[in-house]
Formats: structure tokens, C-alpha cells, sequence
């Protein structure tokens, strides 16, 4: 296992998030512990319920009650497509990076 301080860690910790997902073992000291980086799978199952605190029929019921909504408010014309939304707004131009000038006493190679 590759060890690291929480200074060592932070300071490339993108380069050992990306080890550790290739299934090195990394861990971090913090005080007198090692925490390790490892790759947590998340289950599609209990995601509701972990992340909002809702059960499968509570998550299934607001689902169809968006969707209820979602038809209700299409049909009344309450809706604006993605499309019509663009269509609306005023088109940017590019603006071309100008040059800046080059300053006397400087070499350029």
C-alpha cells in the first residue's frame, strides 16, 4: 500500500484518485490512522433512499406525479421546448482574440 501525508495527497490528489481507480491501494495518514481511497460502487437500488431518504414506492409515486404534472402542463401549452428557448435568444459572435502588442526590449525568439 502507498502511503501519503494529507499535504502529499492534496497536493496531486486527481493522479491518486486515478491509481486508486485502477485498483492500487492508496491510503492517506490522518493522525493515526490510515484512510484508505478506494472506488465505492453506488447501487442504483438504494440511491434514492440514500441520497433523498425516500423508499422505492415514495421515489415511484413522486415519479408519477411529475410526470401527471409534467402531461398536464403540456397540454395546457405551459411548456417551451429547448428549441424555442434558443430561437429567443440573441446569437453571440465571436470575438476574435485581439493580438496584443509586443513590448519594446523584449526578445522573441
Amino acid at each position: 500500500m502507498q502511503t501519503l501525508t494529507v499535504t502529499a495527497a492534496r497536493a496531486q490528489l486527481g493522479h491518486w484518485l486515478a491509481r486508486a481507480v485502477k485498483g492500487e491501494e492508496i491510503g492517506v495518514i490522518v493522525g493515526a490512522q490510515v484512510v484508505a481511497l478506494r472506488p465505492v460502487p453506488i447501487q442504483a437500488a438504494d440511491y434514492m433512499e440514500t441520497e433523498y431518504g425516500l423508499t422505492r414506492e415514495e421515489a415511484d409515486r413522486a415519479t408519477n406525479r411529475m410526470k401527471a404534472e409534467t402531461q398536464i402542463a403540456k397540454v395546457k401549452g405551459e411548456l417551451v421546448s429547448l428549441d424555442e428557448i434558443a430561437s429567443s435568444l440573441p446569437h453571440a459572435k465571436r470575438r476574435r482574440r485581439q493580438k496584443q502588442p509586443r513590448r519594446a526590449g523584449k526578445v522573441h525568439a
